[in-house]
């Protein structure tokens, strides 16, 4: 998180407290006065020209839209079973692996580079984006004003986000106008909110620009560095599948992401599952709702890796198990070439 103080975050979150109560009653006298704290913080803090950086703000479009999508009630929890079939699809797995092969260069390299299995960066961007093709139409300027300003709940953060956003910006001598993203702000082929797209974005062809939007290099190299900085393990087991013994004594899994047990201790509880791991190693015991029965998984320490990229269980074993059905699909496709090639 960005340097801004706890105090300017205090009196944001207490100007725009009656602005977005809901996406239909926004108070723009708050969000004006809102907004005028923050120009404040960032000519003071960041050196911003103040006329310039107002009337860039001024410009922002607070979005019903967002308001509406980040605010309304939750949704039923999805259980895995319809989770999975929603990204681990037929449509994704094939789209998949023709994007592996037509970039299958530019994944070998990120690859060998930073020690990340190719099969990972292409199940995120098939989470994320559909392999790019879907990364937001939304302003990320409008978006961030919109949650920093005009949405209490979380202002303080999203706040940071458009601090960390305008900073990218200058950074990268980009027009913070045209920057398109989700509605909360996240951006290019991996989604990187600002703050993350500053801290782990690289630049993979040396071009001295950092681009998620277009640049494959970039997007894998980077997707890449996300993993490598937060300790993926080069060749490392990610999750098994458990099945439980007669004499399983455990209590139902929380479903931590945290590594709290062993793969001794999980024998010792009576849950069985294939690992060459060594019996000290680190594991967290995982339950999903599966289609006809409840499915028990062991996750490692790769796993707790991927949920460092987006906080939840189901992403996780979705990515997982979209990058094994990618990765054979796209086996497939050079044993197909193979073939017709030696029938020519």
């Amino acid at each position: 998180m960005s340097g801004i103080s706890r105090q300017a975050y205090l009196v944001i979150a207490l100007l725009s407290v009656n602005g977005a109560v809901g996406a239909v009653d926004v108070d723009q006298d708050a969000v004006t006065a809102a907004r005028s704290v923050f120009v404040e913080y960032m000519v003071t803090t960041h050196e911003f020209d103040r006329e310039t950086l107002a009337r860039l703000l001024e410009e922002a479009e607070i979005v019903d839209r967002v308001l509406e999508a980040i605010s309304r009630p939750a949704e039923r929890v999805m259980p895995w079973y319809e989770y999975r079939a929603l990204f681990v699809s037929a449509s994704r797995i094939e789209a998949g692996a023709k994007f592996w092969l037509a970039h299958e260069d530019e994944l070998r390299v990120a690859s060998r580079r930073y020690g990340v299995a190719p099969e990972m960066m292409v199940a995120i961007l098939g989470i994320e984006t559909f392999y790019g093709e879907r990364t937001g139409t939304y302003r990320v300027l409008d978006s961030l004003s919109t949650l920093a300003f005009a949405y209490p709940p979380r202002s303080s953060f999203f706040t940071s986000e458009l601090e960390a956003f305008l900073l990218l910006s200058r950074e990268e001598e980009l027009d913070p106008r045209n920057s398109l993203g989700s509605y909360a702000g996240a951006m290019g082929a991996g989604q990187f909110i600002s703050s993350s797209f500053r801290a782990y974005a690289v630049d993979g062809n040396g071009d001295g620009r950092r681009d998620l939007w277009g640049d494959w290099e970039d997007v894998f190299a980077s997707v890449a560095n996300y993993f490598k900085v937060h300790g993926w393990q080069r060749g490392g087991a990610v999750v098994s599948r458990a099945t439980l013994s007669a004499g399983w004594s455990g209590a139902e899994p929380e479903n931590s992401m945290e590594l709290t047990e062993t793969v001794a201790s999980l024998n010792q509880l009576g849950y069985i599952f294939s690992s060459e791991l060594q019996e000290t190693a680190a594991t967290t015991i995982l339950s999903v709702q599966g289609k006809d029965e409840q499915e028990y998984w062991v996750g490692y320490h790769n796993f707790r890796v991927i949920t460092r990229y987006n906080h939840s269980v189901k992403y996780a074993l979705a990515a997982y198990e979209l990058g094994q059905a990618v990765q054979a699909a796209y086996m497939q496709l050079h044993v197909d070439a193979d073939l017709e090639a030696a029938g020519a």
